[in-house]
């Protein structure tokens, strides 16, 4: 049997938020499989006990450069280790020209971004003089370039939520609705083709989990399980959802209507799956005391 360590109990409470004592025990009866554990929490609690997973500690802000013509485009994230630093003027034009030299380049990822013209200087260059003034580390982290099929539309909400997205056909008012509902609904995937196979089996085996404890027939377990993943891809599938300006008709609905449709579209989410480190600051005290 897989040894528990306290660690492994820390990680799955802070995914979970479910009591010590039960991630333990989850975590026992999974043999140290933390996914596995996870779900066997969600039977127990719900779906609440993966709400923790989403957390992000992360600071900074998304940057987002288009085309005149709407042709081409970048989304950038760049990590700040405070919001005070990511609400800085130089820090935000940073973000602003990094973006655009990006949406002009070859760059594959961000490393061989580092390497291009910024300033008269590289754009790592750049970073670690900024990083100078302004005293916080600064971190560019991802970014997303797009050659689009039709035209490219953004949305940023608050700095932190970026979105772009690749409209066929269509007008301005239809994309910059259908970018504040991705950024509003968080959808995964355009469609069920997108979502990952290991999603929809573990969505299938926590339905039959809770219909077994709940008493279900045998016979009725994968007629649940069905019915629960289908529910699931209706709410992650871009398509599927209920668009957030009119509960009556879908996305899909929508673009039909206005002879339009999706080419491909991007969300990123400043600091996500990013956990910053907790400072304990009684530890460090009483350490200290000891020197």
């Amino acid at each position: 049997m897989a040894e528990i360590t306290a660690g492994m109990v820390k990680e799955l409470r802070e995914r979970t938020d479910a009591p010590m004592m039960d991630c333990k025990k989850a975590l026992t009866e999974a043999e140290g499989d933390m996914t596995r554990a996870e779900e066997i929490l969600r039977v127990r609690f719900g779906n609440k006990a993966s709400k923790a997973a989403g957390r992000v500690a992360a600071e900074g802000t998304v940057g987002i450069s288009i085309s005149a013509d709407g042709k081409t485009g970048a989304m950038i994230e760049v990590n700040s280790e405070t919001d005070f630093c990511a609400k800085n003027e130089d820090f935000l034009k940073f973000v602003s020209e990094l973006a655009g030299i990006v949406a002009n380049s070859n760059a594959a990822d961000i490393s061989s971004a580092s390497a291009l013209a910024m300033r008269g200087a590289t754009v790592e260059e750049t970073r670690a003089q900024l990083v100078g003034k302004i005293g916080e580390n600064i971190t560019p982290r991802r970014f997303v370039k797009i050659n689009a099929k039709g035209k490219l539309a953004s949305y940023v909400h608050g700095s932190k939520i970026g979105v772009l997205v690749d409209l066929v056909g269509g007008d301005d008012a239809l994309a910059k609705d259908i970018a504040m509902h991705i950024a509003a609904a968080k959808p995964k995937s355009l469609d069920a083709s997108g979502i990952d196979s290991s999603l929809i089996e573990a969505e299938r085996r926590v339905a039959i989990e809770k219909a077994k404890e709940a008493g279900k027939p045998e016979a009725m377990l994968e007629k649940i399980a069905d019915g629960t993943v289908q529910k699931f891809l209706k709410e992650v599938t871009l398509l599927s959802q209920v668009f957030v300006k009119d509960d009556k008709m879908t996305i899909e609905q929508l673009l039909k209507s206005k002879n339009a449709s999706i080419a491909s579209f991007t969300m990123y989410t400043v600091g996500e799956g990013i956990e910053k480190a907790v400072v304990d600051y009684a530890a460090e005290v009483a350490a200290a005391a000891k020197v």
